[in-house]
C-alpha cells in the first residue's frame, strides 16, 4: 500500500471508528433460543455513517442485526432496561442488628 492511502486510512479510522461496525441487513424474525444468551446490545440509529435501523444483538463474537420493529425485541429490551436501571439507582443498604450495635459502641 502507498503510504498517503494507508495514512488516510488509518485517520479514517481514528475519526470513524464504527464505520465498519454498521448492519446492512437486518432480520425480521429471531429464533427463540437468541434472546436469553444475548450478552450485550446496540441499538443503531439510521443517521450518520449507518442508513439502516437495527437492534444488534451480541453473543459471544458473533454479532445479529434485527429489526427494532419485532414484538419480542422490543419487550425484551424494555425488560432490559429496566432491570439496567434499577442496578444503578440502587437501593438503600439496610443496616443489620450487628451493625448497628458496632456504630453504637465507636
Amino acid at each position: 500500500m502507498s503510504k498517503p492511502f494507508l495514512t488516510l486510512l488509518l485517520l479514517f479510522l481514528a475519526l470513524f471508528p464504527g464505520a465498519f461496525n454498521c448492519c446492512t441487513k437486518i432480520s425480521d424474525e429471531i429464533p427463540k433460543g437468541i434472546l436469553p444468551r444475548v450478552e450485550r446490545f446496540e441499538i443503531q440509529k439510521a443517521d450518520g455513517l449507518c442508513h439502516l435501523e437495527a437492534v444488534i444483538l451480541y453473543i459471544g463474537d458473533r454479532k445479529f442485526c434485527v429489526s427494532p420493529q419485532i414484538k419480542r425485541v422490543k419487550k425484551w429490551m424494555k425488560k432490559k432496561h429496566k432491570i439496567a436501571g434499577k442496578k444503578t439507582h440502587g437501593r438503600k443498604q439496610r443496616r443489620s442488628k450487628n451493625n448497628k450495635k458496632s456504630e453504637k459502641q465507636q
